[in-house]
């Protein structure tokens, strides 16, 4: 931004922020698409035959010439950060705009010509790939939409009289698109089932597939599952980007992923003890993989190996042996983890660990001289204890070779454009289970909503967690088959903080609000 700031002073024209501005639709719609991506401009005003565009290199005079004979107006320049101003080229309406006019191409025609292979997505080439097939074009748009989006999933799902896209953006569905009729519902399944290399013929079973595209320069994975439903079939892409779509990702440690700061120390201490078994639990979608990659990123050495076993391998890391289950194949957890022992491994990671068999070689591992990292369900780190003692493993042998079990949740953080005080109504705090008189004082922050965050108020998460360490009175406890009551209590004045209490804390620094974490925790 200080960059852009000096820029407009050195051509003497005005700099503006974008964070809070306020699209003009009606005047975004009147701007050929193609010309907004080509000089990378963006329209903030017009008055009679002026019209105030922000750009990020005020130095091209000769580009702004030509785009001011290409448009037909006068321009008034003004300076924008370059990052502020593609995060709105990317988030705001351009996108957006691709996926309206693939729409409306689709339904004009509503019929599928010969397939393309649709495998490279840049703004830049569905704006120029007018002469594609509709279908095509509309499943690359809903794709692309999807990534510039931030997702972690599109939802395509058949109603009774429309089709709904939706995506998945920090763990809550949004509404891409206006809903498609009911009637392009066949071809639009048949275009991803082509993609994933399904049965097209077969519409009454379930059939997961994968395939993948090229985005910025980098392949992306996408796992396909349809599922057939009274009003035809539904799909769901997951999106597997194995570089990772956040930038703060590219170099992944457990700094990133929000966990304060007194339970990151502890935290990496039981990621280099010389052995055992570190558990993390959690419903699905609440970062239990990324948090156990961004521990192995920091302990990887050239010193030791160490090998994975995964459904399906999320990230790529440098210099550690990674497999995928492959249950057609044969290759399971349990018969995966069985070879990996034989490939005299270090450290080990398991995926996710759900029958009694992964459980009992999982154990002997950790109890062997090896550090096992992996997964479970379960709501707390209190739950983990019956999860196992379920699947009918040795409790002996289990509190012996576990280190430590880390509970997890994310919440939706504050979007940094629009972050504003909050005056909550006194009822949300009595609903939270908070003291109204302690608490309203308190500085509490929400999001306004801005074209930064799609208008929601909040734009990335960030991990809450509560670590218990299976220190020896823990460990008679469980053994003695004490009430969860009191190993909580134990743990407590061993400084595990709850789920709910580093959730608070969340929202005393301004992270999150209180709707937010009383959807992912309990109030206690």
């Amino acid at each position: 931004m200080d960059r852009a700031r000096e820029l407009a002073e050195r051509y003497h024209f005005e700099f503006v922020d974008l964070r809070n501005f306020g699209i003009d639709r009606e005047l975004l719609q009147s701007i050929p698409l193609d010309l907004m991506v080509k000089y990378e401009f963006f329209p903030l005003e017009a008055n009679h035959h002026v019209l105030a565009v922000a750009v990020s290199d005020p130095s091209a005079l000769d580009r702004l010439d030509e785009l001011e004979v290409k448009l037909g107006r006068r321009l008034r320049v003004k300076v924008a950060a370059e990052g502020q101003l593609r995060d709105l080229l990317k988030t705001a309406e351009p996108s957006k705009r691709v996926l309206d006019e693939a729409t409306e191409d689709f339904r004009a025609t509503g019929r599928m010509e010969e397939q393309g292979d649709g495998d490279t997505l840049s703004l830049e080439s569905l704006v120029e790939g007018s002469e594609r097939s509709p279908m095509i074009r509309l499943v690359d748009s809903i794709i692309f939409s999807g990534l510039e989006h931030r997702a972690s999933d599109i939802h395509i799902e058949s109603h009774d009289n429309a089709v709904v896209v939706k995506n998945r953006i920090d763990g809550v569905l949004q509404e891409a698109m206006p809903p498609l009729s009911q009637e392009y519902q066949s071809n639009l399944i048949t275009r991803i089932k082509v993609m994933a290399e399904l049965d097209i013929a077969e519409r009454r079973v379930p059939q997961d597939g994968r395939f993948r595209v090229f985005y910025k320069g980098r392949p992306i994975d996408f796992r396909v599952s349809i599922m057939p439903s009274i009003n035809g079939e539904d799909a769901v892409l997951r999106i597997l980007d194995k570089e990772s779509l956040s930038e703060k990702f590219r170099q992944l440690r457990l700094d990133v992923l929000g966990f304060p700061d007194r339970e990151l120390r502890r935290l990496r201490r039981f990621i280099r003890e010389p052995y055992g078994m570190v558990l993390v639990t959690g419903p699905t979608g609440s970062g239990k993989t990324t948090t156990l990659y961004a521990a192995i990123s920091e302990i990887k050495s050239d010193e030791d190996k160490i090998v994975t076993i995964e459904d399906p391998v999320e990230y790529q890391l440098r210099g550690i042996t990674q497999v995928p289950v492959n249950e057609k194949k044969g290759l399971t957890f349990a018969r995966g983890l069985r070879s990996i022992l034989r490939h005299d491994p270090d450290k080990i990671m398991v995926g996710e660990i759900r029958d009694n068999e992964t459980a009992q070689i999982a154990i002997q591992s950790a109890l062997t001289g090896h550090l096992v990292f992996t997964t479970v369900h379960a709501n707390n780190v209190v739950d983990v204890l019956s999860r196992f003692l379920n699947m009918g493993v040795d409790s002996y042998h289990f509190v012996s070779a576990l280190n430590c079990i880390l509970a997890q949740r994310l919440v939706r953080m504050i979007c940094d454009g629009c972050k504003q005080l909050a005056t909550p109504p006194r009822e949300l705090y009595e609903e939270s289970g908070l003291d109204y008189g302690a608490w309203r004082e308190k500085p509490v922050y929400e999001g306004a909503g801005c074209p930064l965050c799609n208008q929601t108020g909040f734009r990335g998460r960030s991990a809450i967690g509560e670590l218990m360490a299976l220190t020896d009175p823990i460990r008679e406890l469980i053994l003695e088959r004490r009430p969860a009551s009191e190993l909580r209590r134990v743990a407590r004045q061993e400084g595990m903080v709850t789920l709910r209490e580093s959730a608070l804390e969340k929202v005393c620094e301004g992270v999150t609000t209180l709707r937010e974490i009383n959807k992912v925790t309990f109030v206690e």
